[in-house]
């Protein structure tokens, strides 16, 4: 199934159906909106089935991504992760740090969820100067997740998957990190694609948890990376058991897979500036490539291979606030 939750006045829009191939949507009768849909799956999930058997066999109206909120605008969590090692490891080689000594646990981070922009909305940001760089993710959607659920016990409550910018102001990061309380300035509100997605609609290529599609970004129109998103070290499944191991999760929480990155970046490019600046200090002894400036525009997608379109374009311009 594929989702989408369009304007109607108020802070969470309303819940439609849209169709395999991006054109026609329709109004969810089985759920308002989409947290309502989450919060009561198990008892709407066949009738949301029957809805979108009946809308692929033709009707609804035309669907419009430039009028589309983020599937989910504002949620109860985002919890984002770091699961791509070439993008960690190097990160530490540039700045000659040392390795995360996490117990061999997954990294992850709290993030603002009160908002996330939608797909085509300007994005609002205060100064040049801070270092304006975009991240492109995966992500899934949970329902209600008992604390200490296994990895195993988690694939069965992903419900959504999402594609995700996770905004960074880079020059504000650093400071941030040596207080030790985490991201405040450097990470403003994230954007949604403007469907989510089941994962049956993905096939073969989600598997062992992972979404095995390459993420194309864009920054200005010009083609900047198609990172693949299968090479996580740790899978959603895993993610999701790590933030339930001491937590319920609410129905809704949005869990991210961090900047899609592979070991070939070089090849495939990156899904975010900084490691782009990484791979020229190290090849180059010095960054050469700026971030990102007001006017500027970032567009991502991803798809099927024969062009089925899944989470829709994420396409942005940066503005000042």
């Amino acid at each position: 199934m594929k989702f989408a939750t369009l304007p109607n006045g108020t802070p969470d829009g309303r819940l439609h159906i849209v169709s395999r191939d991006h054109t026609r949507c329709m109004p969810a009768k089985a759920a308002e909106t989409m947290q309502a849909a989450l919060e009561r799956w198990r008892d709407v999930e066949a009738e949301l089935k029957t809805e979108y058997e009946r809308l692929n066999a033709g009707g609804g109206e035309v669907f419009n991504r430039q009028n589309a909120l983020a599937p989910l605008p504002r949620a109860w969590q985002w919890l984002d992760g770091s699961a791509y090692d070439s993008h960690g490891e190097l990160m530490q080689k540039v700045f000659n740090l040392p390795p995360h000594d996490t117990g061999g646990r997954p990294l992850m981070y709290q993030g603002m969820s009160d908002r996330f922009y939608g797909p085509c909305q300007d994005v609002r940001l205060p100064s040049e100067e801070d270092g304006i760089d975009f991240e492109g993710e995966f992500g899934v959607i949970v329902d209600a997740v008992p604390m200490s659920t296994s990895a195993e016990e988690a694939r069965a409550h992903i419900r959504l998957l999402v594609q995700i910018n996770d905004w960074s102001l880079r020059k504000l990061a650093p400071i941030e990190m040596k207080t030790g309380f985490g991201w405040i300035h450097a990470k403003p509100a994230s954007s949604m694609a403007p469907v989510a997605v089941t994962p049956d609609e993905l096939g073969a290529h989600w598997r062992d948890a992972r979404i095995d599609l390459p993420l194309k970004v864009y920054w200005n129109e010009v083609r900047f990376g198609a990172a693949n998103g299968y090479a996580m070290s740790v899978g959603f499944d895993e993610l999701v058991a790590h933030a339930a191991y001491s937590r319920d999760l609410v129905a809704g929480t949005v869990i991210g897979s961090g900047t899609v990155s592979n070991e070939n970046f070089r090849e495939v490019g990156s899904s975010c500036i900084a490691e782009r600046r990484g791979i020229e200090m190290i090849d180059q002894g010095e960054p050469k490539t700026g971030f990102m400036r007001f006017g500027d525009t970032v567009k991502m997608e991803a798809e099927l291979p024969d062009g089925t379109p899944l989470f829709g374009a994420i396409d942005q311009k940066v503005v000042k606030a």
